[in-house]
């Protein structure tokens, strides 16, 4: 699956925004501006600054970094060593949904150089701290949320390689929100997470299917 999962990067990247598809960043791009103008994106953050709602939702930072790369990995093991190709090819296929939305989210926000909130200082709306160009502001904060593109990627590939299994499917999306509201309360802003929200729904219904097909020749 090795071979398979190489070949298909470029592909799957391409085909992520291809086509229809296309509308999905375009979404995102449309939705980031509405939040932004209206004064949405510091409204929320004002509004979040509940110690309760942050202490529930703060673990989603670290899930969202640990889960991407920990299962995928634990899965590729597990089916090579028990010789259960298809928990091998579920493993590859949330892999690349997480490479490729990583890979993705960080040329985008090589772009953007949003800054990020400042929790220190809410007497001053930086929602519209946008420094356009390239590098301006770094890959790890910025537009979009890296956690939430590829917790969508991952969670909508599930969806596609198990389309019957609804308990797999809801507990996936989620698991996917979860990530995405708890980085919205302190490292990324409201719009953020919805424009993540949408590119990497566009990389899972990419990547999703392409798997879908190994899963069911295994």
């Amino acid at each position: 699956m090795l071979g398979v999962f190489l070949r298909s990067l470029p592909r799957n990247i391409v085909n992520s925004f291809r086509g229809w598809k296309f509308f999905f960043l375009l979404a995102a791009i449309a939705v980031t501006f509405a939040i932004v103008e209206t004064g949405t994106d510091w409204n929320y953050l004002l509004w979040v600054r509940d110690p309760h709602l942050n202490k529930m939702f703060f673990p989603a930072v670290i899930i969202g970094a640990f889960v991407p790369v920990s299962l995928p990995l634990f899965l590729i093991v597990v089916g090579s060593l028990f010789n259960t190709p298809k928990t091998a090819v579920v493993g590859w296929a949330l892999g690349q949904a997480a490479l490729i939305g990583s890979i993705c989210s960080s040329l985008l926000k090589a772009f953007t150089g949003r800054l990020q909130p400042d929790l220190a200082n809410l007497l001053v709306d930086s929602s519209h701290g946008f420094q356009f160009g390239f590098m301006n502001h770094g890959i790890f904060w910025c537009w979009p949320s890296s956690h939430t593109t590829i917790a969508f990627a991952m969670a909508l590939t599930l969806c596609y390689l198990f389309p019957k299994n609804k308990h797999i499917s809801f507990y996936a999306v989620i698991y996917a929100f979860y990530i995405g509201v708890g980085v919205s309360l302190s490292i990324h802003w409201l719009s953020e997470f919805i424009a993540g929200a949408f590119i990497g729904i566009a990389i899972g219904i990419t990547v999703g299917p392409y798997f879908a097909k190994y899963l069911k020749a295994k």
